[in-house]
């Protein structure tokens, strides 16, 4: 998403009528704005900071822990480069240094790293929610058969799509391009958007309906697994936060909003949903596998081996009974 690029279209059209000047309210509002924008970033940040230590040095890794760690690298990698944009549209709308050499650059720079985070997150989500659904429909050959490095790979497939397109989107839609909607800008807006809602949007809602009626048949017997809850809830998450973006950004492209939709009011909006679809997956962790009268360490130690480590061992006896008569049957 071309976020900076079309903000400064928006006060470079501005800056054609008359002086910008930092009393105006729009730039105050966009300001304070900007700056909850960072405090939830810092927040998110401190968030996968702790559960990323945690589960590469106190955890025993595992099939879904790899998913997990890689998940959270790309949370905190959007995090950090949103703050930073954030940052550098804090400094033009109080005119520090409003043009200062290499801004361009810098910019692209930070924008194909965030959005190469964005799609990364989303694509390891989707990996984990299609994943454990395999685990239920074929039980025996996910406990048997699966191979050792499969999540290893399936991350290092993941994180090549995420650079491939976000380096696509960023320097073949360039910002000219994306102004004039020219064929290959149009091109690539299409391509991520079959990525993100034709692709991955059914994937994670079929997955999801799978774990929710799997939960509701196993909750009957006993406690479902924690693993199940904290896919859904992130799915659902990530879901109602980014995904109204997504389907508003190309009606915004493709020019099919009022005109007087405030294209800036939206942007900022946007980043503030996906900020918060990022910084809040480490704090469902911690609430689903928080257990009572445990101290701030522990609970966050225990909450992480609860979710991605106790769930295989409540699988095997919930389920493996289940589906050893069903095979034999």
């Amino acid at each position: 998403m071309k976020i900076m690029s079309v903000i400064r279209i928006e006060e470079n059209d501005f800056n054609t009528t008359q002086e910008r000047k930092f009393d105006d309210p729009s730039d105050i509002h966009f300001t304070i704005t900007a700056c909850c924008i960072i405090a939830v970033c810092l927040f998110g940040m401190l968030g996968n900071g702790v559960a990323f230590w945690f589960l590469c040095f106190k955890i025993p890794r595992n099939k879904y822990t790899v998913y997990i760690i890689n998940l959270i690298i790309a949370d905190f990698m959007y995090l950090f480069f949103n703050a930073t944009l954030m940052v550098l549209q804090i400094d033009q709308l109080m005119d520090l240094h409003p043009n200062f050499p290499g801004m361009s650059k810098v910019i692209l720079v930070l924008e194909i790293f965030y959005d190469g985070a964005y799609q990364a997150g989303m694509l390891f989500l989707l990996a984990i929610s299609v994943e454990r659904c395999l685990s239920v429909f074929y039980p025996i050959w996910y406990r048997c058969c699966r191979p050792k490095k499969q999540s290893l790979i399936i991350c290092l497939i993941m994180w090549f799509i995420a650079c491939l397109e976000s380096c696509l989107e960023n320097l073949i839609c360039s910002l000219e391009s994306f102004s004039a909607g020219l064929v290959n800008c149009t091109g690539v807006q299409f391509m991520t958007f079959v990525l993100s809602i034709v692709i991955s949007l059914p994937l994670m809602l079929i997955s999801s309906a799978i774990l929710l009626i799997k939960i509701q048949n196993t909750s009957i017997r006993c406690r479902p697994p924690k693993l199940y809850i904290t896919i859904i809830i992130s799915v659902f998450v990530f879901l109602v936060a980014c995904v109204p973006v997504k389907f508003m950004w190309l009606l915004l492209y493709l020019k099919h909003l009022p005109n007087g939709f405030q294209s800036v009011h939206f942007f900022f909006a946007s980043i503030l949903c996906t900020v918060f679809s990022s910084s809040i997956n480490p704090y469902i962790y911690f609430m689903i596998g928080r257990q009572k009268k445990q101290k701030f360490r522990e609970t966050i130690h225990s909450a992480l081996h609860h979710v991605f480590h106790m769930e295989e061992d409540e699988s095997e006896k919930t389920f493996g009974n289940s589906s050893g008569i069903s095979h034999i049957s």
